[in-house]
């Protein structure tokens, strides 16, 4: 694709995206590719990466093009001013090598259009008289909460959140040690190295393609943000034990749990979403685990209360608003609104009171978010013990030494759970509390 023609698709895809603005960026993009297969890897990565820059800055890209008496904010417009606003562009440059009309390319700038980004031209994406939720790029029904959670933090975290991810990777230990997994996709030409934290984590140097090494393709290595690995380990799921991943979505948790156990015991995989527990079969076939089942969770099972009481470990990795992966999915900042918060909390306090059935006195209990909002996290597990008298939270950091190793620093404080961050430790954001029901 020439460079022209990679815009217009941008401008294509951020279109796309605009219809839907309830559904997630990500399925959106999945579909626009799918559905234009002539467009090559590396073609398809730099629209993406465009696209998704533009959405990242949509809160600053809407309050300058609002600036320049735009009556709405278009795609083209959109791309438009972070061409020239976040990419360096000027606007001659803009006419000729964006918009320059013609086969596979967007269409000449109209009078209106060029009459608004001349405005924007010479302008930096930043500007003083930006209001306070904007220069942050945080919705502003957001603010006062972000403030409450960060505090003086606030502007280091909200710049962390709107950086793109790194490239995490969980090594498989049913396959593969650490360091033979680094070896592979050093073979095959890609660097990773020990993420800090996780015992199980490499971080990929740059965006490298890793799915198409042999090295994934054999089930050594898995995607998997440092985080979402740290909320695994915490688990603490050993070989022969009983586990269930009540949310189990695609199962990255539960094939990072699988491995910790040995592929002994026995692990179930819960999700509301049959689509998702399918995609999980074939992770999990690709991992080597054979120690996992699969449950889809309907309105009126009797599956739950079946079991109730036979599970030494049970995690909930609750849905919540995910203002924690804001920086691999930039779209969600604009998508979540108050109304979500109040559902989706609502939910969750559902979802642990029946989760909380299945463990066994003496099991434990892992509520999870990626999440830093103060309502999923330590809100709802205040709430539930309050409730629930015969829970009593572990701290991380007793725990931390014996599954992540002696010497291994701690992530946390001394509170009774743990708060993950994109600023402070270099993941997603992710809350994670691990609580023991009390014998009666």
């Amino acid at each position: 694709m020439t460079p022209a023609a990679r815009i217009a698709a941008a401008i294509e895809l951020l279109a796309a995206v605009e219809a839907e603005p309830r559904r997630p960026a990500d399925a959106i993009a999945n579909d626009f590719f799918r559905a234009r297969r002539f467009i090559g890897a590396s073609d398809r990565r730099a629209v993406a990466e465009r696209a998704w820059g533009t959405i990242r800055q949509r809160l600053r890209l809407d309050w300058w093009l609002a600036r320049a008496g735009a009556p709405a904010a278009t795609p083209r417009l959109l791309i438009g001013a972070h061409l020239l606003l976040a990419e360096g562009w000027d606007l001659d440059g803009l006419g000729r090598g964006a918009f320059p009309g013609g086969r596979f390319a967007a269409a000449p700038l109209a009078p209106e259009e060029r009459r608004v980004l001349a405005r924007l031209a010479g302008q930096a994406l930043r500007h003083p008289e930006m209001p306070e939720h904007v220069a942050l790029n945080v919705p502003e029904w957001l603010l006062p909460r972000l403030r409450a959670r960060f505090g003086d933090d606030l502007p280091a975290e909200a710049a962390a959140m709107e950086r793109p991810a790194p490239l995490d990777l969980r090594v498989n230990l049913l396959r593969a040690t650490r360091d033979e997994a680094a070896a592979a996709l050093a073979a095959e030409g890609v660097e990773a190295r020990p993420t800090p934290w996780s015992p199980w984590g490499l971080r990929v140097a740059g965006r490298r393609p890793v799915t198409g090494t042999r090295a994934f393709r054999e089930g050594l290595v898995e995607i998997q943000d440092e985080g979402s690995q740290i909320v695994a380990l915490l688990a603490d799921a050993r070989p022969g034990l009983r586990v269930c991943d009540y949310c189990a979505g695609a199962g990255g948790k539960t094939l990072a749990m699988a491995a910790a156990m040995g592929n002994k015991g026995r692990i179930v995989a819960c999700d509301v979403s049959a689509p998702r527990l399918e995609g999980a079969v074939r992770r999990l076939r690709r991992a080597g685990v054979d120690n996992a089942e699969r449950h889809l969770l309907v309105p009126g099972d009797r599956w739950a209360k079946r079991r109730a009481g036979q599970f030494d470990r049970v995690l909930v990795d609750a849905p919540c608003t995910g203002t924690g992966t804001w920086r691999r999915n930039p779209d969600a900042r604009l998508r979540t609104l108050p109304d979500d918060l109040a559902e989706l909390t609502a939910r969750q306090r559902e979802i642990l009171a029946a989760a909380a059935e299945l463990v066994r006195p003496g099991g434990r209990l892992i509520y999870a978010t990626c999440s830093v909002l103060p309502e999923e996290d330590e809100g709802q597990m205040q709430a539930f013990t309050a409730a629930r008298d015969d829970f009593a939270p572990i701290p991380p950091r007793d725990l931390w030494p014996r599954l992540a190793g002696e010497a291994a620093p701690f992530p946390g404080g001394e509170a009774p759970w743990l708060l993950l961050t994109p600023h402070r430790h270099g993941t997603d954001g992710f809350f994670v509390a691990v609580l023991e029901r009390r014998a009666p």
